[in-house]
């Protein structure tokens, strides 16, 4: 099992740490906090840790994972810039966090965490949406594992990832994809063969098409959406792709 990462803080805070535009709601809660690195393939917390803690990710992806009885690991979601970590956490950690890529993170202690938002009622209702969110994901992800087939998975996946991007503005159809193909595996419920198998039938079909060694351009849109199984829960409609991602990612 891979050790907990020892943590280095940031020499000071630059105004290079954070974007152009100032964080507002949860983000600003990390804004002053010192950012720590972790190197791809450390942990930030495992399964069962007391949840002490809430994290930002600052820069790069993580994987979020429970290991089953029989030793089987299962992904149960994937982590990147700007998402916050264990807002539904109250007392232990419901799965181990491990780094994707090297990252940044900021931490939160739990009890400041509740204390700013007990005296700010306007974080309140950001709070109450952050949790249908990941309830919401949740149970996307049931009907992903349970209802759809190898290619619909493969594609949803994808879709997920190019929802992403358009909620931060950063999609020109180029998805980056930092984790693994076993990662991808273990988060679909598949073997890496069906996975690799999946991919060359979209790109054979047109659908998708290589575009570096961990990123993948997305051809047909329309395509991708009816062969993920969901066309009457989609239009191709940047604002509601949007509204849908900041739910799809958690």
């Amino acid at each position: 099992m891979p050790q907990v990462a020892n943590f280095n803080y940031a020499e000071g805070v630059t105004s290079a740490t954070f974007p152009a535009s100032a964080p507002t709601g949860l983000q600003a809660l990390f804004q002053k906090l010192p950012v720590e690195r972790i190197a791809a393939g450390q942990s930030l917390f495992f399964e069962g840790d007391a949840a002490g803690h809430l994290f930002e990710v600052v820069e790069g992806s993580l994987r979020i994972f429970k290991i089953i009885s029989d030793g089987r690991r299962v992904i149960t979601g994937f982590l990147h810039d700007g998402d916050i970590i264990g807002v539904s956490l109250k007392s232990h950690y419901l799965y181990s966090a491990e780094a994707v890529t090297d990252i940044k993170v900021r931490r939160i202690s739990r009890r400041t965490f509740e204390t700013e938002v007990d005296k700010s009622p306007g974080l309140r209702p950001e709070v109450f949406a952050h949790l249908c969110d990941e309830m919401a994901a949740a149970q996307d992800q049931m009907v992903l594992l349970s209802r759809k087939n190898a290619e619909e998975r493969v594609c949803s996946f994808l879709l997920k990832e190019l929802l992403r991007d358009i909620d931060r503005r950063q999609s020109d159809n180029i998805i980056e994809l930092p984790m693994t193909r076993l990662d991808i595996a273990d988060y679909l419920g598949l073997t890496i063969e069906t996975v690799s198998r999946t991919m060359t039938k979209l790109a054979n079909k047109g659908v998708v098409a290589p575009a570096g060694r961990h990123s993948v351009r997305i051809v047909k849109r329309s395509a991708l959406v009816l062969l993920a199984g969901n066309d009457d829960e989609y239009v191709d409609n940047t604002v509601e792709f949007a509204s849908y991602a900041r739910r799809s990612h958690h």
